[in-house]
């Protein structure tokens, strides 16, 4: 584990730090859409992502989901981190958007390592400024934007995240990562298509702008 911690994080980690990441921490392989946090969970560990992606949702009283971000090689969910270190369990669901490689590292040491590792320390406050402004994002969107711009930012950042213009998803799953209902969703992508944005196949939908000039 260590050589692959090494071609990760060299730049970003000490090799002292490394070395004890891979000598405590859990290599793990999830496949695509498994839960790998939930709302409610007493957190033991808290997941390091080495490759793949996974979103991030939050839920309200009703049981409506709601994507706040997206976590890709080498994040760390700040929310995770702020409840591992308030001893709190989780308040958000963490499922993996694509099949992803992640290292489990215990929560006991989130603290320790802000106080013996400069870097750790560095590592946990870019993470909190990168997720709050993300989230700060989220919050414009559902206040300034109307649904139709909403639904094509999260295509796009879909896309960007999965790294190909083609989007393997449905209505269904679209509508509820953005607390709305199948029947507007197919509208709104309806739109999108006659106004030349996106191209909508049976099984996937395609952004134009993120395509490859033919």
């Amino acid at each position: 584990m260590f050589d692959i911690l090494k071609s990760k994080f060299q730049y970003l980690f000490e090799e002292e730090l490394i070395k004890e990441i891979a000598s405590i921490g859990t290599l793990k392989v999830i496949e695509k859409n498994q839960t790998i946090i939930d709302i409610g969970d007493n957190l033991q560990y808290m997941p390091l992502v080495i490759d793949g992606a996974i979103k991030v949702l939050s839920e309200n009283e009703e049981g409506n989901e709601l994507l706040l971000y997206y976590l890709e090689m080498g994040d760390a969910c700040a929310m995770t981190m702020n409840c591992c270190l308030r001893g709190q369990k989780s308040s958000i669901r963490a499922i993996s958007e694509k099949d992803t490689q992640l290292i489990l590292l215990p929560i006991q040491k989130m603290e320790e390592w802000i106080i013996k590792y400069k870097s750790w320390r560095a590592y946990v406050f870019e993470s909190y400024d990168i997720r709050l402004k993300e989230m700060l994002d989220t919050i414009d969107s559902l206040a300034f934007h109307n649904m139709e711009e909403r639904l094509y930012k999260y295509l796009k950042d879909k896309a960007l995240v999965n790294k190909d213009g083609h989007i393997q998803t449905t209505h269904f799953d679209i509508a509820k990562d953005l607390n709305s209902s199948r029947v507007v969703i197919s509208r709104l992508i309806k739109n999108l298509k006659d106004k030349g944005k996106i191209r909508h196949h049976r099984n996937y939908i395609e952004i134009i702008e993120l395509l490859p000039n033919d």
